[in-house]
């Protein structure tokens, strides 16, 4: 199921040259453009310093988090995987979990405890960056799926302490 997932994303990608700007731009780039957003609703309207604490240090530890379990977990990409899978551009490394999607759902999450509606929107976000990746060629939806728990998980464990 995996595969038939990822081969119907997947399918999407090589038909247009702009199309395919726009997911390299989503998958490479937007994330950054979520983490100062994030950086500055956290810090303009935070009712606490805590608040601001909270999405700095979910993105951060998820982040290593991913690293330390991509090189653990060993999961091949699938341009590495299947010999007909072309990237529209080139990822090194291991696949599982992402750590785009990863750092995209802990400040997704970590907003959220903060503000329902922005958190919301930046869940949003975070799909919207791991469907592109899975279109671009460079992870399964599992590798998304992962990313997507570990962050969710590890923004409520930094909200519990």
């Amino acid at each position: 199921m995996n595969n038939q997932i990822f081969y119907f994303f997947y399918n999407l990608a090589h038909k247009s040259v702009f199309f395919d700007n726009i997911v390299t731009f989503v998958a490479v780039y937007f994330i950054y453009i979520v983490i100062i957003s994030a950086l500055l609703f956290s810090f303009f309207y935070r009712k606490s310093w805590r608040d601001l604490f909270l999405v700095c240090f979910s993105g951060g530890i998820v982040w290593i988090l991913a690293k330390i379990l991509k090189i653990l977990i060993h999961t091949p990409r699938p341009f590495d995987a299947f010999s007909g899978v072309q990237p529209i551009f080139i990822e090194t490394g291991y696949a599982f979990p992402s750590g785009h999607t990863a750092v995209a759902a802990a400040i997704a999450f970590a907003l959220f405890f903060i503000n329902k509606k922005v958190g919301y929107l930046f869940m949003f976000f975070a799909l919207v960056i791991g469907l592109a990746r899975i279109i671009a060629g460079v992870h399964f939806p599992i590798d998304i799926l992962g990313g997507f728990a570990l962050g969710a998980l590890v923004a409520y464990c930094v909200k519990k302490l």
